[in-house]
């Protein structure tokens, strides 16, 4: 949560003095007051303003305080709601806490720091709820991407086609060189729809030893082979009613991909040894850093298996065709392996990971972060935390000594982070629902950075109180 929070608190009383003595303390304190004499003025002010903290009387006029305290609650739920009332009322007080009230404070406020002290611990919990649901979305939203980090407009036509693919039954093709992320795409597609609470089994057709892999993927009955000695089922089972993610599936012989098509055209496995056939309602998704239409024209693989497959094809980008995206995901795996320690990054090593190729994509500049991390002696990471394939990347480490040495850090993503919400916010019309899908992140998380970039805040004043 931003350093420059400031809890906004409303005090609604008819007393005109009251709502002074509470705005001078509520000021003291370095909060943003609001005051409303009635109800009826305090919920038109919320629906300008949203609040954190409302702090109201309880014998009011025309809307008495338990009634305003119900309306609060229904419409701003996060909303904490503190009842003022006399040393005789105590009862409605308490009527009001079963109502969803924080508290209730009695009037005269004597000592006059009993208020301030009261409106302390309401903030305090006001900050603390706000910053659990800060993280709560920060959290969301990487779970949602399930690391899938960048803004280029080809890693953003990925997550386009993940938000298309998320519920559908359809089979999926993922092709990409080594290391690009295809079992972060296959996992994103089914995490992130109705498939989210139902199996997924990732299988590396490639590790397979090539006289298990039927019993591996279809099980097998007691005594199929010697050493079977009780029946198992197989990977199709255990994804039954979920997805099956096939990774490398150019890796399997062509007999084995015979058996795998009949299984998908017909929707039933035959475990090893058994004359029974098993019935499987399982969505694949298959993935390959081959070129598998080439291959099928070679007679290496199966052109039906192939068309069977090839009904949605999502194509990675290699990490040099998206090599404006290199920065955030530096800082993203800096985050996962400096265990809390601010680290940076000169501009001279960002020069040499912007200049090299990445053949192993995002995969290896993960590694070239983790080692940096591990072997690093300091909090700043150079050329010299690098491994000399990339740190000569840009020419020589020397020629990359010749600029001055300053250091990257989080202003620099701030920026590539303003310009992409801008472009996208403009693209669609400051439609923040369409924003929000095609940048893949929670409106809620959406409205904070428009707000905290100051990008079409005008369309934002009339929507705000919606998103409490």
């Amino acid at each position: 949560m931003s350093d420059d929070f400031r809890v906004r608190l409303l005090i609604v009383d008819d007393e005109q003095s009251i709502r002074r003595l509470c705005t001078t303390v509520g000021e003291s304190l370095g909060f943003v007051c609001m005051e409303a004499d009635s109800g009826e003025s305090a919920l038109t002010v919320l629906e300008e303003q949203p609040a954190h903290m409302i702090l109201t009387d309880m014998v009011m006029p025309r809307m008495s305080g338990l009634q305003f305290l119900e309306t609060v609650k229904k419409l701003l739920p996060r909303t904490e709601v503190a009842v003022m009332t006399g040393h005789g009322s105590i009862e409605t007080a308490v009527q009001a806490m079963k109502l969803g009230a924080y508290d209730y404070i009695t009037k005269p406020f004597s000592p006059l720091e009993e208020l301030r002290l009261f409106l302390r611990r309401m903030a305090e919990k006001v900050r603390l709820v706000e910053e659990n649901q800060f993280l709560r979305e920060r959290t969301d939203t990487e779970t949602e991407l399930h690391g899938i980090v960048g803004t280029s407009a080809k890693i953003q036509d990925v997550l386009r086609m993940i938000s298309r693919l998320k519920d559908t039954r359809t089979p999926v093709l993922i092709s990409g060189e080594s290391g690009t992320g295809k079992e972060l795409v296959a996992r994103a597609i089914h995490f992130r729809g109705s498939f989210a609470t139902r199996p997924f089994v990732a299988v590396d057709c490639g590790s397979l030893v090539p006289t298990l892999i039927e019993s591996e993927l279809f099980g097998y009955e007691k005594g199929a082979f010697t050493g079977a000695l009780k029946s198992k089922a197989g990977l199709f089972q255990s994804a039954n009613g979920g997805t099956i993610f096939l990774d490398e599936i150019g890796e399997l012989p062509l007999e084995m991909q015979a058996k795998l098509l009949r299984v998908l055209q017909e929707k039933e496995v035959r475990p090893v040894g058994s004359n029974q056939k098993v019935k499987v309602d399982v969505r694949v998704i298959a993935a390959t850093n081959r070129d598998l239409e080439a291959e099928y024209r070679a007679g290496t693989f199966r052109k039906d298996l192939y068309f069977r497959l090839n009904v949605v094809t999502v194509n990675l980008p290699s990490l040099r065709e998206r090599r404006s995206d290199i920065p955030m995901l530096v800082h993203w795996f800096l985050d996962r392996y400096a265990a809390g320690k601010t680290m940076v990054v000169t501009n001279s090593a960002m020069k040499c990971m912007l200049h090299y190729e990445w053949p192993g994509n995002v995969r290896e500049l993960e590694n070239c972060i983790e080692r940096a991390v591990a072997l690093g002696d300091h909090q700043t990471i150079d050329i010299d935390d690098l491994p000399p394939v990339i740190s000569s990347a840009s020419g020589g480490s020397e020629v990359a000594r010749e600029a001055p040495v300053s250091v990257f850090t989080t202003t620099d993503l701030e920026d590539i982070e303003r310009a992409t919400i801008q472009r996208v916010f403009e693209q669609v019309n400051g439609d923040k629902a369409r924003a929000g899908k095609m940048l893949g992140i929670s409106r809620a998380t959406l409205y904070r950075k428009l707000k905290r970039y100051n990008i079409g805040m005008r369309a934002l004043s009339t929507s705000s109180s919606a998103l409490q």
